[in-house]
């Protein structure tokens, strides 16, 4: 698997990861129902693809962020 995301994406992402993280948990705004398992699912889909380094839908686009790939 080849890398399609440079560091500022990853870390953009990684970011983006904590705070629907912390609006899923720490608010009262998603405390429950669908709203909630959303959050959680997008938090761990932009966690995963910052940790691996590869986004699917940049490969399916054809995009790249990093220089050096």
């Amino acid at each position: 698997m080849t890398n399609n995301m440079g560091k500022l994406d990853r870390g953009v992402r990684l970011a983006a990861a904590a705070l629907l993280i912390f609006a899923a948990f720490g608010t009262k705004v998603a405390a429950a129902g669908v709203l909630f398992w959303l959050l959680l699912a997008v938090a761990a889909i932009f966690a995963a693809s910052a940790l691996v380094g590869n986004c699917p839908l940049y490969s399916l686009f054809g995009l790249k962020t990093c220089r050096d790939c």
